[in-house]
């Protein structure tokens, strides 16, 4: 029998709450009552916008074995089940903080500008093949994602993954003090919500706040190619943090990326690892793939599994949702396919994508076809980087691109002429364009910002197709 994930005392004598109603015990931990599963111990936090208290009772209709409540909701039964707390975010960080003191796992955090979800997945998934191994789920990792993600960790995990997100100075260093990871990865520094802050070096210093959680004795696995990289080690050294790695393409990189040959739904490597050769394959497509699988594989060496026995777990990587799955649609006589990178943008992770899309072959007749909302968060910088992509799209040999809002009309302004396919004033006001202006055989890749709602030009395209294959491999 699976051992609960928390008995009603254990999680009182985390919180310092006080129990109501019968005795429960939770297999799992939920703050959205949408989502909810039977047996979650629902936690009724107080958000900006919604607050999970005026849906205790549904949670509890749903099946949920309790609610963590910071006040009693009114309507529910006299022997509902509640954990009543002095305040239920301090309550799910008392739970993190407990399941990380219980368990004996290996733990690993991410974070970084660009390719933290991925990165964090393709570990999960290296890990799984050599121990019972938890994760964050999606990317769950701002001041309420992290804690969540900690207190749902079962006691006899192996080994831990947890991604770290921050848009803002300050936001990290808490969450890695909570999840004390033994190994710190980095994947990127660059220039996304650069809104927030002066500079780059000013992000990798909120990034740098990774190590302040890190145990004694733990390792940093940093960009070797970054311009940011000597600033990243200085951090991490005045941390504490004594042994630092980097990945990437430069002879000293500890990782090094030698060769990389990309095909539609896969990313062939060489790498050399600690002075040793390694081949292997990532089932995505795109060189940034290759780069941020040499920090996975330096991470799984630094946890205790060689990078031999490592890699070849990364074949079975596949995209995350909005994040480069593909989708073939019926289109008049024939098909198109769509890669679909609607859930998030920045100058970094456009400038990858692009090169994706350059890397696949339309059939006879078909194009390349870019359609790109705006990147936000991007402050000043925001007008010059979407013309920017004007010169990385000619570059990439991208035959036509469409583009929606008033950012991506300055790419639209910089294009050749018979470069620029549409261009709307958002992703509704550009869908029908698109839907008329793709031909058989085109490949067409959706990418903007999630406030962009570029999903909604994926969602046109496949209901004027009336039919789709999932293929599902490629991704940012």
């Amino acid at each position: 029998m699976t051992a609960p994930l928390w008995t009603a005392r254990d999680a009182m004598t985390a919180t310092g709450g006080r129990l109501d109603g019968p005795a429960w015990t939770a297999s799992g931990i939920s703050i959205d009552s949408r989502t909810v599963a039977p047996g979650d111990l629902f936690v009724a936090i107080a958000g900006p916008n919604h607050d999970g208290h005026d849906h205790v009772g549904a949670a509890l209709a749903g099946g949920a074995a309790a609610a963590m409540v910071h006040r009693r909701p009114p309507g529910l039964d006299a022997d509902a089940p509640l954990l009543t707390v002095t305040d239920t975010v301090r309550g799910l960080e008392g739970l993190a903080v407990a399941a990380r003191a219980r368990t004996r796992a290996r733990i690993a955090a991410v974070t970084g500008s660009v390719g933290k979800t991925g990165t964090k997945e393709m570990l999960r998934l290296v890990l799984a093949e050599h121990g019972a191994t938890h994760a964050t789920q999606g990317n769950l990792n701002n001041h309420w994602g992290a804690p969540l993600s900690l207190a749902r960790m079962p006691t006899g995990s192996a080994y831990a993954v947890f991604e770290l997100g921050m848009n803002h100075p300050g936001e990290i260093a808490p969450l890695s003090r909570l999840v004390r990871p033994h190994v710190a990865v980095i994947t990127a520094i660059e220039a996304v919500h650069i809104e927030f802050f002066a500079s780059t070096a000013d992000i990798a210093d909120a990034k740098a706040e990774i190590f302040l959680g890190v145990e004694p004795g733990g390792i940093a696995i940093l960009p070797a190619d970054s311009p940011h990289f000597e600033r990243l080690a200085g951090a991490a050294r005045a941390a504490g943090i004594e042994t630092i790695l980097g990945f990437g393409t430069g002879t000293d990189a500890d990782a090094r990326l030698i060769a990389c040959e990309i095909e539609p739904d896969r990313t062939h490597a060489r790498a050399e690892i600690s002075g040793r050769s390694i081949d292997f394959h990532v089932g995505m497509a795109g060189r940034h793939w290759a780069n941020n699988a040499l920090a996975v594989l330096l991470a799984a060496q630094a946890l205790g599994i060689e990078p031999g026995r490592a890699a070849p777990a990364l074949a079975a990587m596949r995209p995350p949702a909005g994040r480069g799955s593909r989708h073939v649609l019926a289109w008049g006589a024939g098909e198109i396919t769509v890669i679909d990178e609607s859930y998030n943008a920045s100058p970094a992770s456009m400038r990858a994508a692009l090169a994706t899309l350059a890397a696949f072959r339309p059939s006879k007749g078909g194009r390349r076809v870019a359609v790109l909302g705006d990147m936000l968060e991007l402050g000043a910088q925001g007008p010059d980087a979407h013309a920017a992509l004007a010169t990385t799209a000619i570059e990439a040999g991208i035959d036509l691109v469409f583009t929606a809002g008033p950012l991506m009309a300055g790419l639209r302004e910089a294009l050749p002429a018979g470069r620029s396919g549409g261009h709307g004033a958002d992703a509704d006001a550009l869908a029908p364009l698109v839907v008329a202006g793709v031909e058989p055989g085109d490949v067409v890749m959706v990418k903007g910002s999630a406030g962009s709602r570029m999903s909604r030009v994926v969602a046109a395209l496949r209901q004027k197709s009336g039919s789709a294959k999932d293929v599902g491999d490629n991704a940012l």
